[in-house]
């Protein structure tokens, strides 16, 4: 028996870090906005013949053998696999990984990795979950291998695809596909990588700490966020593409403030690079600091921002939006990709 999985990497358009708990309780109509993208994370179990367990990241080359699942909570090489594999108890598998993203790329690359393998788990197990039980560990085992919270919408995009809401309040959290006209939306976006990846987690957890704490500014600038997500929503939604990136743009302004490293010399270039060949906004994304970019312009100006980011070091990304979230299929043997 073989199992292939694979599941989509996201791009945040608005709303991003209030998705972490407590954050959203004390913005009352807190949400994201984002868009799942066809640069997928991919994992694939196979049984072995001996006792054992292999975990290969085939993007990296790093490779992890234990003799028991028991070993693997401990462990510090391919810390979130080994966490998984642990929790399922799994027994006697091979586990391969890669990822059609940059390493640290900040478009929920780890976390469209946690769904497809929990995906491919649960099918090897044999023991269904449902999608909030599912969401459920994949979030949890992700704060034990990175050592701080994690937010709640990253899972989102990467089980169910598409472009969508995350609505987070006191009575929990809710996803509502929104009514977008995903080929319109795609045609005007701009993905690039900035040539340095970021660690997820860290700026995250320390704008949280300063929220808090009490942070005045940074509570204002959530403040300003939240109301811009919703924004954001309603013209995406109106199909005022000049307000999206007007948003976007001003999101951004908010977001740099947040914490120093949110922004770098290099991705202010890349942005003001992007805005002078006709970019109606642009922001990092993810917890900044490096990784991926994404712009947004109308149709006719995108060849044109696509070649200004290039010109000035920006690795461009080609992609799609992408409608489908996790994907999981069990073969006899192996074939075409999950």
């Amino acid at each position: 028996m073989l199992i292939e999985s694979s599941a989509p990497t996201r791009i945040d358009l608005a709303g991003g870090t209030l998705d972490i708990w407590p954050l959203y309780l004390f913005h009352e109509g807190a949400q994201t906005i984002n868009a799942a993208i066809s640069l997928r994370a991919r994992c694939t179990i196979q049984p072995r013949q001996e006792p054992g367990i292999t975990i290969v990241s085939d993007d990296t080359g790093r490779r992890v053998d234990v003799a028991h699942w028991s070993e693997l909570r401990d462990t510090t090489e391919l810390r979130l696999l080994g966490r998984l594999l642990h929790y399922f108890r799994a027994e006697a598998l091979e586990l391969h990984t890669r990822s059609e993203s940059p390493l640290g790329a900040g478009i929920a690359g780890s976390s469209a990795l946690n769904i497809a393998v929990c995906g491919a788990l649960i099918a090897w197990s044999g023991q269904p979950r449902s999608d909030d039980q599912l969401l459920q560990i994949a979030m949890n085992v992700e704060a034990q291998a990175i050592d701080v919270p994690t937010g709640v919408q990253d899972y989102r995009p990467a089980l169910y695809g598409g472009v969508s809401a995350v609505e987070l309040g006191v009575d929990g959290i809710r996803r509502v596909a929104l009514s977008v006209a995903s080929r319109e939306l795609e045609r005007r976006l701009v993905l690039a990588y900035t040539g340095a990846s970021r660690k997820s987690g860290i700026n995250n957890w320390e704008v949280t700490k300063r929220h808090i704490d009490g942070d005045s500014d940074v509570q204002r600038r959530f403040a300003r966020i939240r109301d811009i997500a919703a924004a954001t929503r309603d013209a995406l939604e109106r199909g005022d593409w000049t307000d999206v990136g007007r948003r976007i743009a001003e999101e951004w302004e908010n977001r740099k403030g947040l914490a120093p490293g949110v922004t770098t010399p290099a991705i202010d270039t890349l942005l003001a690079a992007a805005r002078a060949a006709g970019a109606l906004g642009g922001k990092v994304c993810g917890a900044g600091g490096g990784g991926c970019l994404f712009c947004l312009g109308d149709p006719e100006r995108v060849p044109a921002i696509r070649d200004a980011i290039a010109a000035h070091g920006g690795r461009l990304l080609d992609f799609h939006i992408e409608a489908d979230g996790l994907r999981v299929q069990t073969r006899v043997n192996s074939g075409a990709d999950a």
